[in-house]
Parts: C-alpha cells; sequence; structure tokens
C-alpha cells in the first residue's frame, strides 16, 4: 500500500509540473512579440550592426550572412535626403553572374510573405533609369520565375517593391536576381514574414501569389500603413478621395467572424470605407492598371474587403464585376463585420485591371469599399533539387571554399541556371532532380578528400583529377559510381576495399595515376596504360589519314596552280553564247571572282551550293548563290526560274540583280541582307532579341511576300521552301523572302503542281504525303510553322525530351498548361496577350492537316495587320509590377480623381498612370 501512494504521489507530481510548464510555455508564446520570426535585411549595409528602422521598429540586420558575391554601394548624394528610410540609401549591386540568390532560414511547409525593394539612387552615376534605354531585371523565387523589376523611366529615388506570398519548400527561402541583360541587378532590401497556416488558401507548394496592388480607402492621411498596425507587416497604400467620392468612417471596431481567418484584415482599415454622394449615381468604375506593367500577361485574383460601418440601419446592395464579368451579385456588406469576397484559386483575365460596384435596383444607398488587394499567379513549375543532394554539394563548397560565380541558388534548377561542373538528371519529370556527375577537376582543391560525396546515391562519375588532394582515400560505398578519376592528386593509401573489388568487377573505372599511392601499386588504375593504348590507337589511325590528307593536298595546290594559270582561258571558254531574254544584268565568271575577291566570303551554304558576299563596281553589297560543276547536272530548273523570277519585283521579295550562265558555273546575284535570317535572330544567339511588334511586322513581311507570288504573279508561284532561313532581314528589319530555287509556277487551268517532294523536314504540306500535289495552301501550312516559330522560339521539330512536331508541341503544351508556356522566354513576358492568342490561332489556322481549312495569304495579311495597330497602341517596355514612393505623391494624391458613371449617361471610369496635359491619377496600388 505504502509503495502504492508514493507512486500516485509522484504521479500526480509530475502531471502539475507538466501543467505548470505548459502554462509557462502558453504565456511565453502569447507574450511574444507579433513580429517574432521576421526577417529584416538592410542589403548592403555598410555598418555590420543591427539597428531598429524609425517607422516600424523592426529591426534591421546587414546581408553579409544571407549572400555571396555582389557589391555593396549607395545611392547618391545628391537622391540622400529623399530617402524615406534607412534600407533606401544602401543597396547591393551584382554585375557578375547570370543568377545571385539570397537564402533565408525558414520553416519547411510554412506560408511566408516574401517582400524585396528597389532605389536605385543613380548610385553608379550612370542614370539609368532615366537614360532613355530599358531598365529591367528578374526575380525567382526559389527556382521559378517570380517578377521582373522595370525601373525604366522612374525617378531615381523613388522606391518599387516587389511582394509574393510562398510555402517554403524546405529550411530556407531563396530570392534570386537574374541579369537580363537590360540592366545590373541590385536590391537594397528583404524582408521575410511569417503568415498563419489558414491565411490565404488559394497558394499552397504548387502556387505562388505575387502582389499586384493593395490598397486602403477612406480618410488616412498615412499613404501607407503597415506594422505595426498590421502584424504581418503588409503594405497597405492610402488614395485620398475628392468629390463625388465620400469617406465615411466610424469608431466602432469592426469584428472579424469566428472562424474567418483566411486574411485576419487589422479593424482600422475597416474603420474606414469610400462610397458615393447619394446625388450621384451608384455605379463605381476604377482600374489598378500601374506603369510599366502588362496586365494583359497576369492572370488576377481579386479579393475585396468590405464591412458597413453606416451607424444607421442601411439597404445597401450591389453588384461586383471583374473586366465586365460579374463575380457576386446582391451582395450586402454585414454591419461592423468583415466580408472579404474572393474566387477561390480561379485566376482572372482581366486585361486593364478594372473593376465595377454596381447598385441593385432594390438598393437604397450607393456602393461603398472598405479595401481590396489583387494578386497574380505565379506557377511553382520547377522542381528543387533533391534537398539530400542540395546540402552535400553545399558541404562540398564549404570544405573546399569554392567561390565559383555561378554556384548560387539552387544546384539543378532552374536548367539554364545549373552549376557549371554538375550534370543533373531530370528524367523523372514528377520528382526533384538529382546530381548524377561533379566534375572539379583543376578547381585548385587542397586539402583531404570530402566524405560528403559518399551520401549522394545517385552520384555516377566524380572527377576530382588535377588537383592538390591530400591524404587516404575515403570508402567511397556508393554502388551508383561507374567512374571516380582521382589522378594527378597527392592520395596516399591505402586503396579501400569496397573500390578495388567493384574495380576488379568491371563496375568502376578508378583512376589513380599521378598520386603518391601509385609508387605502392602497380595495376592498370595507376598506369598510362589505358593512355598508352589509346595513343597506339590515334597513331593507328593518324598515320594513314595524314598520308591521304597530303595527297589530296598535292592534288589540290595542282589544280590551283593549274587553275590559276587556266581560269581567263578555260571559263571563257565555257560561257554560253546565247543570253536570256530577260531584263537583267549577265555577270561572266570573272566578274563573279572580281565581285567576290576571289569567293573569299562566304555567308551560306546549302544544298544548292554556296552564297558568297560581294561587292559591285558602285559599292552595292550582294549575295552571290553559286551552283557549282557538280551540281549543275542536277539543276534543270536554273535557266528557267531566272526568267519567272526577273519578273518578279516586290518589297518583301528578294531582288535578283544579275545572273552567270557558263557551262561550269551558274550563279544567281541578289542584294545583300546585313542582317542574316530569321532562323538566326529567333535562335541564333543573345546579341539580339527581336521584341513582339518586331517579330509580327516581320511576319506581315514574309506573308506580304507570299500573297504576292500567289495573286499577283501571272501564273501564280509556289514557293515550295517557306522557312525561317529564308526570310532574309535588312538592315531595318525588313523581312525579304528569298531562295525561290525550289519554285514551281502554275497558270489558271492547274489547280495543283504534281512532282517529286520539296521542302524542308517540319515544314512541309503533310497532305503531299497523301496526294503528291503542291498548291499555294503548301507555302501557307509552312508560313504556319513560321508563325510558330516566331512566338515559341523552337524548331520546327524539338528532338528533347521527346521528338516533337512544333504544332504538336504547342498543342500539348495549350493543353497542359497555359498558352503563356509556349512564348519565348526571350521576350521577357513583354507581349500583348490577346495579340498572342490571335497570333496562335491564325498559326494552328494555316497548320490544318486538310488544305482546304487553311487561310489565303491574303486572309492571313489581313488578319496579321489588324494586329499591328493594337500592339502598337499597348506598348510597353517590360512586364514588371512596381510600387512608387516619392516626395511627389501628396501632389500626386491632392490631384487622384474618381469619375462617377450615372445612369442614362456615358460610364466614365478613373484610370491608372500619368497623362501629360491632364489631372494625373494615381494607381490604386501604387504598384
Amino acid at each position: 500500500m505504502m509503495i502504492n501512494f508514493i507512486c500516485w504521489q509522484s504521479t500526480k507530481l509530475a502531471w502539475i509540473l507538466a501543467l505548470l510548464l505548459n502554462l509557462v510555455m502558453m504565456i511565453q508564446v502569447h507574450g511574444q512579440p507579433a513580429s517574432s520570426g521576421f526577417i529584416s535585411i538592410d542589403c548592403g549595409l555598410r555598418n555590420s550592426s543591427s539597428y531598429n528602422d524609425s517607422a516600424t521598429g523592426l529591426r534591421f540586420d546587414p546581408d553579409g550572412g544571407f549572400v555571396e558575391g555582389g557589391m555593396r554601394k549607395q545611392m547618391s548624394q545628391e537622391f540622400i535626403a529623399n530617402a524615406r528610410n534607412e534600407q533606401q540609401k544602401t543597396l547591393r549591386s551584382f554585375p557578375g553572374g547570370s543568377r545571385n540568390c539570397y537564402t533565408l532560414p525558414s520553416i519547411i511547409g510554412k506560408k511566408y510573405l516574401l517582400r524585396a525593394t528597389f532605389t536605385y539612387g543613380n548610385y553608379d552615376g550612370l542614370n539609368k533609369t532615366l537614360d532613355g534605354s530599358l531598365f529591367l531585371f528578374g526575380l525567382h523565387i526559389g527556382v521559378n520565375f517570380w517578377e521582373a523589376v522595370n525601373l525604366t523611366n522612374y525617378e531615381p529615388w523613388a522606391m518599387v517593391w516587389k511582394e509574393v506570398l510562398t510555402v517554403a519548400p524546405s529550411n530556407s527561402v531563396s530570392a534570386c536576381l537574374v541579369n537580363f541583360g537590360s540592366g545590373i541587378p541590385f536590391i537594397s532590401s528583404l524582408e521575410l514574414r511569417p503568415l498563419e497556416d489558414t491565411m490565404y488558401p488559394f497558394f499552397n507548394t504548387s502556387v505562388s501569389i505575387g502582389l499586384y496592388s493593395r490598397f486602403r480607402l477612406g480618410n488616412v492621411t498615412d499613404f501607407i500603413t503597415r506594422y505595426p498596425t498590421d502584424n504581418y507587416d503588409r503594405i497597405w497604400q492610402n488614395h485620398a478621395t475628392e468629390y463625388p467620392w465620400m469617406d465615411i468612417n466610424t469608431t466602432n471596431k469592426v469584428e472579424t467572424l469566428p472562424g474567418n481567418n483566411f486574411f485576419n484584415i487589422p479593424s482600422v482599415i475597416m474603420q474606414n470605407a469610400l462610397t458615393l454622394d447619394m446625388n450621384n449615381p451608384g455605379v463605381i468604375n476604377y482600374s489598378t492598371a500601374h506603369p510599366n506593367v502588362d496586365t494583359k500577361t497576369l492572370q488576377l485574383l481579386p479579393i475585396f474587403h468590405f464591412a458597413e460601418i453606416n451607424g444607421s440601419n442601411p439597404n445597401r446592395r450591389f453588384d461586383i464585376y471583374s473586366a465586365g464579368e460579374l463575380l457576386f451579385s446582391g451582395f450586402s456588406p454585414s454591419r461592423f463585420q468583415v466580408d472579404s469576397l474572393y474566387q477561390n484559386g480561379r485566376f482572372l483575365h482581366n486585361p486593364n485591371a478594372t473593376f465595377r460596384l454596381k447598385m441593385t435596383g432594390t438598393s437604397t444607398l450607393p456602393p461603398l469599399i472598405n479595401a481590396q488587394e489583387v494578386y497574380f499567379l505565379v506557377r511553382m513549375d520547377n522542381l528543387t533539387t533533391d534537398t539530400k543532394d542540395v546540402n552535400y554539394m553545399k558541404e562540398v563548397k564549404n570544405h573546399y571554399n569554392l567561390t565559383r560565380i555561378n554556384w548560387n541558388g539552387d544546384p539543378c534548377s532552374p536548367r539554364e541556371y545549373s552549376w557549371e561542373g554538375l550534370t543533373c538528371d531530370y528524367s523523372k519529370s514528377n520528382q526533384n532532380p538529382r546530381i548524377v556527375s561533379v566534375n572539379l577537376s583543376a578547381s585548385g582543391l587542397k586539402g583531404g578528400l570530402a566524405v560528403s560525396f559518399m551520401n549522394m546515391v545517385s552520384l555516377e562519375n566524380l572527377d576530382l583529377s588535377h588537383n592538390n588532394l591530400t591524404g587516404a582515400i575515403p570508402d567511397y560505398q556508393l554502388n551508383s559510381l561507374k567512374i571516380i578519376n582521382l589522378s594527378n592528386n597527392q592520395l596516399v593509401g591505402p586503396i579501400p576495399d569496397s573500390i578495388l573489388r567493384r574495380f576488379q568487377a568491371g563496375l568502376l573505372d578508378l583512376r589513380l595515376e599521378g598520386n603518391p599511392v601509385c609508387s605502392k601499386f602497380k595495376d592498370t588504375y595507376c598506369s598510362n596504360k589505358k593512355k598508352n593504348t589509346i595513343q597506339t590507337m590515334v597513331i593507328a589511325v593518324t598515320v594513314p589519314v595524314v598520308l591521304v590528307s597530303l595527297l589530296v593536298l598535292m592534288c589540290i595546290i595542282w589544280k590551283l596552280c593549274w587553275k590559276g594559270k587556266s581560269d581567263h582561258v578555260d571559263y571563257a571558254m565555257y560561257e554560253e553564247e546565247t543570253s536570256l531574254h530577260v531584263d537583267l544584268r549577265r555577270f561572266t565568271y570573272i566578274e563573279l571572282k572580281l565581285i567576290t575577291n576571289d569567293f573569299q566570303s562566304i555567308i551560306g551554304k546549302g544544298g544548292f551550293g554556296i552564297v558568297y558576299h560581294g561587292k559591285l563596281e558602285n559599292g552595292d553589297e550582294v549575295a552571290v548563290k553559286v551552283l557549282m560543276e557538280t551540281s549543275i547536272a542536277e539543276s534543270t530548273d536554273f535557266l528557267p526560274e531566272v526568267e519567272t523570277l526577273s519578273k518578279v519585283h516586290h518589297k518583301n521579295l528578294v531582288t535578283l540583280k544579275g545572273y552567270c550562265q557558263n557551262k561550269k558555273c551558274l550563279a544567281l546575284i541578289y542584294d545583300f541582307m546585313s542582317r542574316g535570317n530569321l532562323q538566326q535572330l529567333i535562335r541564333g544567339g543573345d546579341d539580339y532579341s527581336l521584341n513582339w511588334e518586331q517579330r509580327l511586322h516581320i511576319a506581315l513581311d514574309a506573308a506580304q511576300g507570299l500573297e504576292y507570288l500567289h495573286e499577283s504573279c501571272t501564273p501564280s508561284i509556289v514557293h515550295r521552301d517557306v522557312k525561317t532561313p529564308n526570310i532574309l532581314l535588312d538592315k531595318n528589319l525588313v523581312g525579304i523572302i528569298s531562295d525561290f530555287g525550289l519554285s514551281r509556277a502554275f497558270n489558271d487551268a492547274h489547280t495543283h503542281i504534281s512532282t517529286v517532294a520539296a521542302g524542308t523536314l517540319g515544314y512541309l504540306d503533310p497532305e503531299y504525303h497523301a496526294t503528291f500535289q503542291l498548291t499555294v495552301k503548301t507555302d501557307v501550312y509552312s508560313f504556319g510553322i513560321v508563325l510558330l516559330e516566331i512566338i515559341t522560339g523552337q524548331p520546327p521539330v524539338l528532338m528533347e525530351p521527346q521528338t516533337f512536331h512544333l504544332p504538336n508541341w504547342v498543342r500539348y503544351k495549350i493543353a497542359m498548361v497555359n498558352i503563356h508556356d509556349i512564348v519565348d522566354k526571350r521576350l521577357l513576358d513583354q507581349y500583348d496577350v490577346s495579340s498572342l492568342q490571335s497570333v496562335v490561332d491564325l498559326a494552328m489556322n494555316c497548320v490544318e492537316n486538310v488544305a482546304i481549312n487553311r487561310p489565303a495569304m491574303t486572309e492571313v495579311v489581313s488578319r496579321i495587320k489588324e494586329l499591328l495597330p493594337v500592339v502598337a497602341r499597348g506598348k510597353f517596355s517590360g512586364s514588371a509590377s512596381t510600387s512608387s514612393m516619392n516626395p511627389m505623391d501628396a501632389e500626386i494624391r491632392r490631384k487622384f480623381q474618381l469619375t462617377i458613371s450615372g445612369v442614362g449617361n456615358e460610364e466614365k471610369s478613373f484610370r491608372s498612370g500619368y497623362t501629360g496635359g491632364m489631372s494625373e491619377l494615381i494607381p490604386l496600388s501604387g504598384r
């Protein structure tokens, strides 16, 4: 009994102690400040100590521990006085590397608000925001594109901020700045704010949301409201209003209904609202569009926050529209309670970011609004590298103190920013990429071999050769390893048994030559036997090749010498005596040699022969297409085509200036196109990238050229080889169709040409394979492929990860994701989405399998012409959303107007932006 009594007493005491401990913990948790878990970084801060921000009281830390690389900079002294906070005064600039990342600690699976701010301040003295050029760089949230930062035409002191709500994928969150080649990326501050798990239920691990606008309405003096008023430090912009708008407010607390904790809007924000004077009709139209932002490319999700704060018992009911689409009908806000309206997970197409609140017929009061948030979709499609591989590579990086400029952010993702020296496996599309190869050869490594490599279970190839590694060889017990190259280091024995066994079984290629350990071992892994074998094979192959090459070279030299002596005689005797009956200059072979400087400069090659650059006596540059002797016998169409093309004259068709008619050499002389061809500009490199409007103009040029061949020539001409390499570009980027080598003419009595196959793989009309007939619709099909190349930047046949014909790839992408995923990434999201949809539709019409369903080139020309004025009117320099705060804010707010549309009157709406000579209007979001 006594023992039982003592045990019971001990158990009771334990329960009491546990209860007290829980109470203490609860007191500690509830006693924590609202800013618990906040991370605030002042980028480029020169002082190594932290400080408290004067406006928010939040502590800001230097950024040294969160980023590698970059340069600390300070805004120009002339703008220091304009800074509204300490964070604007300093920044970190990243002139090196294509991607530079900040890594912030987080809790895996937790929701966060991440905010980055940017104040240029003319820190580099180049006046980049106002020099007339595009100032644009990108932001990634982890391994996915977040948004572009477009500072073009912004005042140097203006502050721009970007926010994204995201779920932490691991124990860290990365924010990366990406260099687009249009200005050096920089950042002023970076802030991470934890959110409640229940907040903003429409984003998750696969979808994040970027802030487009967040504003509060009513009579509020401060331009922005943030922490400590908002526990989550969301920035709410305020906008003053003038008649006929009315501000109403209350001192009563506006409650959030129990269980409705999706947004946790502060009561003080909901205590103010904006409505209409009763003498005005009850329709509110407004737009949240911003400068430097193309809303057409964004998918928006608006959230409306309402609370009835009228002291009487009101009858207020209204409908809510987005870009003319009814979202909510007959809504009546609750008295002194927050009503937040949104469509869960549904992102809207709202090209002008316009919204309408319209009073219903049974309502006695006009609409009101307290606050609104608008977010845009941020896809999180790219998968991060396997977490374990990331950690092991970071251990390797720290172990060897590696400072490679591109070893920043995620090692494998996105693919275009993967770390130099790594090969990753992306074959499993639904799984995180794994590192399969590490090449750190000749990287200046010192010290012992890192044991982290042995933990990378997918590693197949490890190359650490030509370094200064010392010590023993670790027991790398990895069945995945196929190659370990440790040659030319300072490694000593012994060699682990597990490695030797795998080597002896032929499962592992081990290379240790050039290490002290090889003084004790003489196996093949320590010798140059393999190398010698390779050298022997190389010699055995090379000697005969060299001998044959010498014989060939002697023949060429003999032929050239003979040719040099006999050019004037031999080629003169081969000139055709009868000229063609065409109004074109006929060139002799000797003249061709003079024009091309003895055929020195080759600018193109193909099955027809070689194209040389030349210059006429008057200085005009020309392209000389030479069909050499070996191909002449197969070119029965050359002379008839010269006669046909001599009659073709159009601004979008290459001009034939002359020809050479020689039994040993046939040639065509064309105008020289200095910008090369369309394929080169679309896929040939990054020196120059065509924008959306330029691409449409080139498409129109090519379409007009084909229309002329089909409709204006008698007989009509089918080009038969329409493709991007055959669309040349002059110095003004005017598209010129070339290469009529396969062209055929047919008269009205014939609707088609029966002939052998023509054209190029990927461009050829599929109907040809069934009918063996070519018509003008064959060119239409090929032009459709050209249009898809212009849109996507992809070749007509994609080979990886599997073979796709471009039209099928486009159909697949649109069906699986959305239309924006097919657009050429070099456009940087700078395009008119409505014209994009129209061009895609036109291209898909052109590539219909049945020719009769394809439009004629006349219709194609007409449809492209209709699109170009729309694109020109909607010109923009970037797709970035921006938030601007500067000393002009007060003046802008005074000029801010909201125009009310009336019953029976033409509806008007207020618009954001800046207009010369008109009342300046500030966007509700201020971004």
